[in-house]
């Protein structure tokens, strides 16, 4: 044993003796290195003819073409073209001469194999697409340097670069708080819809008949157009009478449902029913009250609503189903025959077969005169959506590709599908696109999804106003929000934005959220089925909040990442 140490001692002598011998060289050695990497930017200039400065241009030469590849892992949807036989990727490679191969998976099997993907070094892509990496999965591959800092490429990137110059609340929500840099790229899609994913739509001619049969009070059939403001007692009578009455005229009288909606479900929720109490209420019961993350369900009113509402499930008023369908079966049968006296959801025109028999109200007016409603947490800012993997050879140019996707024009072509099939050539006399009429048989969604990739886009107020025409639907969908939601809440109430955290605010929320939000779910389900909550059952579930379920660390942690996003944003 003493012999082993022996040697081992000597063996570590000689080799610091040749390390010290060997100090020149290796520094001869680094500065070839650098060398090298200069020379390996220079073959992209001057034998590929990469240029990014100008869009006009393509991003390498023919040489480049035909010589450098890129290899980008990608879900998608069932219904959409591979991505290599879409005519806007098609386009891209002849407006860039950046060679792309995508290779596409259904969404279930890049779940099953997302992490295989990053543990496998020998044959990953070099990036992928539609990532979907949540804030604690690009912290722990940063740190193992198996992505790309996007940050460190923007000068090849002029248009996201602008993008972030211009709106510090976009780079705020990517920026990884752990060493400062950014390791995604974000799709922005800004309409202001899904802040407010409810409208409450009424039957008129059940309405009317309930009228007319003076079951309700205050309210004349005139009054029946869209902004009709109903309190929660109007409301409630007409419920009654759609709940006791044959309203199709069918012959049977229990195929009403008075009032539904697909409960928990990212729009066309119950949360707007909380409105009423003056909540302004979602599905994480966590919003931002001058500037204050607020969590709704410590607030006496919550109580109060949970127990108005559950008293209409009780009374019928309120079909019990909502509580249970999916939101393709509450679709599907708001279809033929009319069932649905009121509902929440975006449009009419989605959910019933004839939506000219309904009317958009404003918020319910509750029994103490509160009136607002949902704002959700549905980001218009998608972080994660797309990294670069740091074995990708020429990540510049590949970035540069990716950065194309932000301009306007190819940003509502990406998102929608592309000129020639989805859009006219010709621009309108505001030079916008504007959509070509749908293909007999086919729905605006089955032509988006067959012919558009979706993923990283900035489409904002600059181009709804001067380069693309909106849907039909969605612009009436912002019609209706700017009439009957966005102006019932207050300008002290905002939905809580994307986050970065700390590793250890993420283990915080690992350790504690999942917990807190199972028992705040399965406590309101048993509420709102049953009754309500008792005086003693509501003070054991604050209890259990500022206690077991952890809110108060739970809370903290939000706080500080919004006021970190909040401070620099205003900046």
């Amino acid at each position: 044993m003493k012999f082993k140490k022996w040697m081992i001692a000597a063996m570590l002598v000689c080799m610091m003796m040749m390390l010290t011998a060997c100090g020149g060289e290796k520094k001869e050695e680094t500065q070839n290195t650098g060398d090298a990497a200069a020379t390996g930017a220079n073959v992209l200039v001057d034998t590929y003819g990469f240029q990014y400065a100008d869009a006009t241009k393509p991003i390498l030469n023919e040489k480049g073409a035909s010589e450098l590849s890129f290899t980008v892992y990608s879900s998608k949807n069932a219904s959409a073209l591979d991505y290599n036989d879409m005519k806007v990727m098609q386009d891209l490679f002849a407006q860039t001469n950046v060679s792309v191969t995508w290779e596409n998976v259904s969404e279930s099997v890049y779940a099953q194999q997302k992490n295989l993907i990053f543990g496998n070094a020998e044959n990953r892509p070099d990036a992928i697409y539609h990532a979907g990496m949540s804030a604690g999965e690009i912290i722990k591959y940063a740190k193992r340097k198996m992505i790309v800092p996007v940050s460190d490429y923007l000068d090849y990137m002029p248009n996201l670069k602008k993008i972030l110059e211009d709106r510090p609340d976009i780079k705020n929500q990517l920026i990884n708080t752990e060493d400062g840099k950014i390791y995604s790229l974000p799709r922005v899609e800004e309409m202001g819809l899904l802040q407010n994913p409810n409208l409450l739509f009424l039957n008129k001619a059940w309405a009317a008949a309930a009228i007319e049969a003076g079951a309700v009070t205050g309210v004349t059939a005139d009054q029946l157009v869209d902004g009709l403001t109903l309190t929660s007692d109007q409301m409630a009578q007409m419920l009654a009478y759609f709940r006791d009455n044959d309203m199709n005229g069918n012959g049977d009288a229990n195929d009403e449902r008075p009032m539904t909606f697909v409960y928990n479900n990212w729009q066309g929720n119950q949360c707007d029913l909380y409105g009423m109490f003056g909540l302004n209420d979602n599905l994480e019961h966590r919003v931002i009250i001058d500037g204050k993350v607020t969590y709704t369900v410590t607030d006496e009113r919550f109580k109060e609503a949970t127990n108005f509402i559950a008293g209409w499930v009780t009374d019928g008023l309120i079909d019990k189903v909502s509580f249970e369908q999916s939101q393709d079966n509450f679709l599907a049968n708001g279809k033929g025959l009319e069932t649905y006296g009121a509902f929440y959801w975006w449009e009419s025109e989605t959910v019933v077969s004839n939506p000219e028999n309904y009317i958009v109200c404003n918020p319910i007016v509750g029994p103490n005169g509160g009136q607002t409603v949902c704002v959700s947490n549905n980001p218009e800012i998608g972080t994660g959506e797309v990294i670069v993997f740091s074995d990708c050879e020429y990540p510049e140019v590949l970035l540069a590709y990716f950065d194309r996707f932000y301009a306007p024009e190819m940003s509502a072509q990406i998102n929608y599908g592309p000129i020639g099939i989805v859009y006219e050539e010709e621009r309108d006399e505001s030079g916008k696109l504007v959509q070509k009429p749908l293909p007999e048989g086919v729905t605006s969604d089955e032509l988006r999804l067959q012919n558009a990739p979706l993923g990283i886009i900035y489409l904002s107020d600059y181009a709804w106003e001067n380069v693309v025409n909106m849907e039909p639907r969605a612009q009436l969908r912002v019609e209706r929000l700017a009439a009957h939601a966005t102006p019932f809440v207050a300008e002290n109430v905002k939905p809580c934005p994307n986050l970065q955290f700390t590793m250890e605010e993420l283990n915080t929320l690992s350790n504690y959220e999942t917990n807190l939000n199972d028992y705040i779910r399965t406590n309101l389900i048993s509420w709102l089925m049953k009754g309500g909550v008792s005086d003693d059952a509501w003070t054991a579930f604050q209890n259990d909040l500022g206690g077991k379920v952890n809110l108060p660390a739970i809370q903290k942690v939000y706080q500080d990442a919004y006021d970190r996003y909040a401070g620099t944003t205003a900046q």
